[in-house]
C-alpha cells in the first residue's frame, strides 16, 4: 500500500489532467468563438419558479482566476447565476438568502493571497476556489482559519490531502482510473497519453499512469510534445509508432486542437479519449466537430443530456447569464454552489457559521452532483482514503455522436 505521501508526491502534477488543471498548466490562451453554445440553444429549459429566500444570510466567497494570463471568468458567471437562482426561485440554502463575496485573482501569488486574506476579514462561511493553479496558496489561509475550502476539482497538490477542503469530483485520479477501466473492457493493449511539457506533469502522469493502467493489465505511454513547437505532427508520428489503440490528449484548449489535427493527419482511425477542454467550442470551430465524433469523452458534466438536473443548468444560465458557453467552464461555479445548497437542507435559522458548513459537507452522503446525472458525492474522507479531501471517485464516460451528443454515458470508478 502506498502511504499518503507517496501518493501526493506522485499526484504533484496529476491534476493537470482535469479540465481546470489542464488549462492552467498549459497556459490559457483566451479567444472567442462565433458559434453560439448558450444555455437556450443547447437543450430544453424549463420555467423558473419564484420562492425568494428570506432568512438571515449565509457568506460564501468565490475566489475567481480572472484579469492576469488565465482568465476564466465563465465559472464564476455560473457561480453568481446560481446564486441568483437560490435567492430568488429555490428558497435559498434551507431559506437562508447568499451572500456571494466574489475575489477576482490573477493566478500569481500576491493576488491570490490578498483574496484569501480577504475572504478571512470578511468572515465567509465558505470559500468556492473553481478554476485556480493557485491551491497551494490559498487552501491553507482558507483552511487555516477553519473555513471550508471548496472547489469542483483538485488542480494543486495540496488539495488531494487538505484537511478542510472538499473537492467534489476525483480529478485526474478520476480521469485515469476512467480511461484505463475503458480500455480493459475494450480489450485495448495499450493506450497512449500527449501531453505538454510544462513542469513535470508528464512524469508525475506517467507514474500515476502506469500505477493505474498496470492494475488493468493495459500498456500505458507518455508522450510529450513541447508546447513551444509549431509542428507537432513529427513527435506525435514518432511517439504512435507503436500503434497504440487509444490515445488521451491532457492540455488547454490550444493543446487540443494542435494535438487533434495532428492526429487527423497521422492516426485518424485511433480511439481518442479526451476531457472537458478539448470539448470547448474554440476546439471544435478550430478542428470541426468530425474530428471529434467518435472520440470518447472523461467528465464530471454532462450538458447535452435532458435530464432534469441538466434541464435546470441550462435553465438558470440561459435566465441569468445568456451569455455564459454552457459547453465550456461554467459547470466548475455552478456545481459547488448548488452542492452547498443541497449538502446544507439541514442548516438551522439564524446565523450559519463556517463550523456549521464544515459539519454539513462532511454529513453529505451519496448526494447528487448537479448537472452530472449518475454521479454523487459523499465527503466522508473515505472514497479515496489516500486523498481524503476527495468526495467522490467516479467520472462520466461517453461516446461522443453527431452534433457533439454523448451518447452510451455510464460511470466509471463506482
Amino acid at each position: 500500500m502506498n502511504s499518503p505521501r507517496t501518493f501526493r508526491r506522485t499526484l504533484r502534477s496529476a491534476a493537470v489532467i482535469t479540465a481546470v488543471g489542464a488549462l492552467v498548466a498549459g497556459g490559457l490562451t483566451a479567444c472567442s468563438s462565433d458559434s453560439d453554445n448558450s444555455a437556450a440553444s443547447s437543450g430544453p429549459t424549463i420555467e423558473l419558479t419564484e420562492k425568494a429566500a428570506t432568512g438571515e444570510a449565509i457568506k460564501i466567497g468565490v475566489i475567481s482566476s480572472e484579469g492576469g494570463p488565465v482568465s476564466a471568468p465563465a465559472p464564476r458567471e455560473a457561480a453568481e447565476a446560481a446564486v441568483r437562482y437560490l435567492n430568488d426561485n429555490a428558497g435559498g440554502i434551507n431559506g437562508h438568502k447568499i451572500d456571494l463575496v466574489v475575489c477576482k485573482q490573477h493566478e500569481e501569488a500576491a493576488s491570490a493571497t490578498a483574496c484569501a486574506n480577504e475572504m478571512v476579514e470578511k468572515k465567509v462561511a465558505a470559500v468556492i476556489s473553481p478554476f485556480s493553479s493557485m491551491g497551494a496558496v490559498i487552501g491553507p489561509i482558507i483552511a487555516g482559519a477553519k473555513i471550508p475550502y471548496i472547489s469542483q476539482a483538485p488542480v494543486s497538490a495540496i488539495e488531494y490531502g487538505l484537511p478542510g477542503a472538499y473537492m467534489l469530483s476525483g480529478g485526474g485520479y478520476a480521469v485515469l482510473a476512467g480511461q484505463a477501466a475503458h480500455a480493459a473492457k475494450n480489450k485495448y493493449k495499450k493506450v497512449t497519453v500527449i501531453i505538454g511539457d510544462t513542469g513535470d506533469a508528464a512524469a508525475s502522469i506517467g507514474k500515476l499512469g502506469g500505477m493505474i493502467f498496470k492494475q488493468v493489465g493495459v500498456e500505458f505511454k507518455v508522450v510529450t510534445v513541447p508546447t513551444s513547437t509549431a509542428d507537432v505532427v513529427p513527435v506525435i508520428t514518432a511517439g504512435l509508432a507503436d500503434k497504440p489503440d487509444a490515445v488521451s490528449i491532457l492540455g488547454d484548449a490550444k493543446q487540443c486542437i494542435t494535438a487533434i489535427k495532428a492526429l487527423e493527419t497521422v492516426a485518424p482511425d485511433t480511439k481518442k479519449y479526451l476531457i472537458t477542454s478539448c470539448l470547448d467550442t474554440n476546439v471544435t470551430d478550430a478542428t470541426g466537430e468530425e474530428a471529434i465524433e467518435g472520440s470518447v469523452a472523461f467528465t464530471t458534466v454532462n450538458p447535452m443530456t435532458d435530464d432534469p438536473t441538466v434541464n435546470l443548468f441550462r435553465s438558470v444560465l440561459a435566465k441569468y447569464s445568456p451569455s455564459t458557453d454552457i459547453r465550456g467552464l461554467a459547470y466548475l461555479g455552478y456545481q459547488p454552489i448548488m452542492s452547498i445548497a443541497e449538502a446544507g437542507k439541514a442548516l438551522p435559522a439564524g446565523p450559519v457559521t463556517a463550523e456549521q458548513i464544515h459539519g454539513t459537507l462532511k454529513g453529505a452522503k451519496d448526494l447528487p452532483v448537479p448537472a452530472a446525472p449518475g454521479l454523487t458525492f459523499t465527503c466522508d474522507g473515505k472514497q479515496v482514503p489516500q486523498m481524503p479531501t476527495l468526495c467522490g471517485k467516479s467520472i462520466l464516460v461517453s461516446d461522443i455522436g453527431a452534433d457533439m451528443a454523448f451518447e452510451n454515458t455510464v460511470v466509471e470508478n463506482k
